[in-house]
């Protein structure tokens, strides 16, 4: 990872994002979010704004959230996005990603999930072109 990135945060309305890299983005949803359309739009357009295509994410679920039913269906639809690692903390995320991540979408997510960052970041170094 470069080192000129450690530092570079973004505060959305669902939560931030920290650009890890030139392709990769770690995002913590704040705690109790319900993500709407609106928050997808604005995730997406910070995606295709400040990451190389393609890109990655490193989803680190450390608080509770939710998603409404039209953003399930929108949420990290872009092609830009080559792979995702969601790091979780209980069975009840695990669960819920799982469930997320079966969503019938246009395509289909190349996504793991973790119970280690460390581990999620060298499968998503990994998964690099």
């Amino acid at each position: 990872m470069t080192e000129q990135f450690r530092d570079s945060e973004s505060i959305l309305k669902m939560g931030r994002i920290i650009r890890l890299s030139d392709d990769i983005a770690e995002v913590i949803v704040d705690e109790g979010v319900v993500i709407d359309s609106d928050m997808v739009r604005e995730y997406h357009t910070w995606i295709q704004e400040n990451l190389n295509d393609p890109c990655m994410l490193l989803i680190n679920k450390t608080h509770p959230y939710t998603y409404t039913f039209q953003a399930q269906k929108e949420i990290a639809t872009l092609d830009q996005i080559q792979a995702m690692a969601v790091v979780v903390y209980n069975r009840i995320s695990e669960v819920t990603t799982r469930d997320l991540a079966s969503f019938p979408r246009e395509h289909q997510w190349n996504i793991q999930i973790f119970d280690s960052r460390h581990d999620a970041l060298l499968w998503l170094e990994s998964q690099s072109y």
